[in-house]
């Protein structure tokens, strides 16, 4: 159940930011650079609570399935691919300000890798029904 709350929420507010916010900026009839710079401040937490998510998400995946699973299994490949794409985020942005282009290339493959990693099975669970226990 953590494994899919924390993914809810950094994949939903990353994407939320990147689909909702901007139109709903431009349908207000705010400036282009206005939107851009509200945009970009909302981004720099949201890419931040990605990466603890994805960190909590890799300690709940080598918890269930051990270490190896990091490398071995899909999901912590993906979830590798995640931390990288969110650190050179903040690198990119710290680095090399004047690259927009690189920090949203980084941005949306953070995003797909959550999309992707939404499809994959929750660890630990085998697809069996839990009974309750009384």
């Amino acid at each position: 159940m953590l494994w899919q709350l924390a993914q809810m929420l950094w994949v939903g507010g990353l994407w939320l930011v990147h689909l909702g916010l901007r139109p709903v900026l431009g349908q207000i009839g705010l400036a282009p650079l206005l939107i851009d710079e509200v945009a970009s401040a909302f981004e720099v937490p949201v890419v931040g609570f990605a990466a603890a998510c994805v960190i909590f998400q890799a300690l709940v995946l080598v918890r269930a399935e051990g270490l190896a699973s990091l490398w071995r299994d899909f999901r912590g490949q993906v979830l590798l691919m995640a931390l990288y794409a969110s650190a050179m985020y903040v690198a990119v942005r710290v680095g090399w300000p004047d690259a927009q282009r690189w920090q949203v290339f980084s941005y949306l493959v953070l995003g797909f890798s959550g999309l992707v990693l939404v499809l994959q099975p929750v660890p630990g669970w085998s697809g069996r029904v839990r009974e309750a226990h009384p």
